[in-house]
């Protein structure tokens, strides 16, 4: 591809083997160390990914910040969606906060496969607390690599 700047090669998949263990890809995945995460269990096309609400995520309302419980959506969707065995990148995330999450409380997203065909999946994101209520419920659009 050229540029502005020369020559530059783009990959917009940057490893070319898709990861046959969820572990391994979490441990490549710095969001999910540094936020704490933990991935509980997952199978293909779905996950189950937990988070204690530290001090240091909650926003100016002593609530936790919308962007973290993003980021737990995100990293339930991605595990589902890569545990296929294929390559799969988020297209898309849509994201309706439902309840508020304080310090110290546990949340668990849960990844499910709705909708996966050969070259994208649609998958259905449940956040909810430790009493099971609802905390946030996001939709993931995914492109599934042939490669």
């Amino acid at each position: 591809m050229r540029s502005y700047w020369g020559d530059v090669k783009v990959d917009p998949m940057y490893r070319d083997k898709p990861y046959t263990d969820m572990r391994d890809m979490m441990k490549a995945d710095s969001l999910f160390s540094y936020y704490g995460m933990e991935l509980e269990d997952y199978g293909p096309g779905w996950s189950r990914v937990t988070m204690l609400i530290r001090k240091d995520m909650l926003n100016a309302y002593a609530a936790a910040h919308g962007a973290v419980i993003f980021a737990l959506a995100d990293v339930a969707f991605a595990i589902a969606c890569n545990a296929h065995g294929a390559k799969a990148v988020g297209l898309s995330m849509n994201i309706n906060y439902r309840k508020p999450a304080c310090e110290n409380e546990r949340l668990i997203a849960e990844a499910r496969g709705e909708s996966v065909g050969k070259t994208t999946g649609l998958f259905r994101i449940r956040i909810i607390n430790g009493e099971g209520k609802l905390v946030a419920l996001a939709d993931g659009l995914a492109f599934i690599s042939q490669k």
